[in-house]
């Protein structure tokens, strides 16, 4: 059987060579291969739809793009690197002179080796991308220049997984999975998010889990434009991105800042690693933005390594297969794994003995030999954490508050917590208050989910 991070660096390796954009082949493609692993709603929004004050564009549809000389030598292939075209190129078939050629080429000067990820998708124009070594060695007069690309009334597609659980309010998992052959800034994130809902989806659920694949931006405005009446069943939130470098775990709070995810996120990262990173909400990112726009206010955050924009290989093509490593996606899983883990167990607790600590030893929850001091107990906690549980189990405290004021890793807490209540010395008082209030009433009118 292959080991965790195996697992999700195939599934980057099998998407990689798809030439994905925000809409058209690649994207639905991508969106097939998910839907091969877990249950996925495929939606198709029709270009032109208003979404909130957007509007979705045209369907975009490449075939094939390069750059020859005069007497047929290739010097630039789609075909070789789907980074070569610049997204949303019209169809162009024309000889160019030289100068006018550069006015439409796209480099890297600090990296003349490197190919950039460069973007047009509300413009009319053309372009190509290349490493800025082989854009300074073009000397010819003029360039034979060849795009055959498709602009055409089409829709945009995004993939939906709803796992219901035993209540209705939900946490939303958003990837967004529009980049072509980038396997950090993309495929990292809907490798970790299809794992995770395969996970998910064979154990029993507190609460209900949807995982939205979309194309950036746009998608997440769709997908808020076409659910807007349901958006106050989103409890907590992650947007997942940019997962599979060598930099420590960061998390990004949510514009609220004090939301139970930030919350929850904060506590794993802090016993994950000293090394990991907390940053505050700011308005330049990925979909976080549109869901922690001032209108939805969503408690929602994003889970992920280095920051978009803060590596040297983001948007280029050293953003590969050899840039992600199994063992940096199956640590980052781990660390989402945890998270999922409180936002499930986490619940308050009682003491069915509160009077006085009660005798661990005839119950088996101590050690036969006394006065070594509060030494582990096995069992996946320690006889502090045990201690802490037994007294902060007052009906008001849950596993995460013990936890925290424990100094301890939720994991042992709860370990704790099940012995005691195998023997007999905690029930569970309720789980933790679900749900989340939209703070702007807007927001809840219009459509409803189905």
């Amino acid at each position: 059987m292959m080991a965790r991070g195996e697992v999700l660096h195939a599934h980057c390796a099998a998407l990689f060579p798809i030439c994905r954009s925000i809409t058209g082949p690649g994207l639905r493609e991508t969106l097939r291969y998910i839907g091969a692993s877990i249950p996925l709603e495929i939606h198709e929004v029709p270009s032109g739809t208003p979404v909130l004050d957007w509007t979705v564009p045209r369907e975009w549809v490449p075939r094939s793009a390069w750059i020859r000389r005069l007497d047929g030598t290739t010097v630039v292939d789609f075909a070789e690197h789907n980074l070569h075209l610049l997204q949303y190129s019209h169809a162009v078939d024309a000889v160019v002179p030289l100068s006018e050629l550069q006015r439409h080429l796209h480099s890297i000067p600090e990296q003349p080796e490197l190919v950039p990820y460069r973007t047009a998708y509300y413009s009319d124009g053309w372009g190509f991308c290349l490493p800025h070594r082989l854009r300074e060695s073009l000397s010819d007069d003029a360039y034979r220049v060849h795009i055959d690309a498709e602009l055409k009334h089409g829709s945009l597609s995004y993939g939906e997984c709803l796992l219901p659980g035993e209540s209705e309010a939900e946490v939303l998992v958003s990837i967004h999975s529009c980049h072509p052959s980038l396997a950090n800034d993309n495929l990292s994130g809907i490798a970790l998010g299809l794992e995770l809902a395969r996970a998910l989806s064979g154990r029993r659920r507190r609460l209900s889990w949807r995982f939205l694949f979309l194309p950036g931006t746009i998608g997440s405005l769709a997908w808020l434009a076409r659910n807007r009446g349901g958006v106050g069943r989103i409890a907590h939130g992650l947007v997942l991105t940019c997962l599979g470098d060598g930099g420590p775990i960061t998390y990004k709070a949510s514009r609220r800042g004090d939301a139970m995810i930030d919350r929850i996120a904060a506590h794993v990262l802090r016993h994950e690693s000293p090394e990991n990173r907390l940053l505050p909400f700011s308005p330049y990112g990925y979909d976080e933005r549109q869901y922690c726009s001032p209108g939805f206010d969503l408690p929602v955050g994003c889970l992920m390594r280095s920051p978009n924009g803060t590596f040297p290989e983001y948007h280029s093509s050293a953003d590969n297969l050899d840039f992600v490593r199994p063992e940096h996606l199956a640590r980052s899983f781990a660390a989402l794994a945890a998270i999922a883990e409180v936002i499930e167990e986490d619940r308050l607790l009682a003491s069915t003995s509160p009077h006085g600590e009660p005798q661990l030893g005839r119950r088996g929850l101590y050690a036969p030999i006394g006065g070594t001091g509060p030494a582990a107990a096995g069992r996946g906690y320690g006889q502090m954490a045990l201690l802490w549980v037994l007294n902060l189990a007052d009906g008001r405290h849950s596993l995460l508050d013990m936890a925290e004021r424990a100094g301890l890793p939720f994991a042992e807490i709860r370990a704790a917590a099940a012995a005691a209540e195998a023997a007999g010395l905690l029930v569970t008082a309720s789980p933790i208050a679900e749900g989340a209030t939209v703070q702007d009433s807007s927001a809840t009118s219009g459509k409803a989910r189905p």
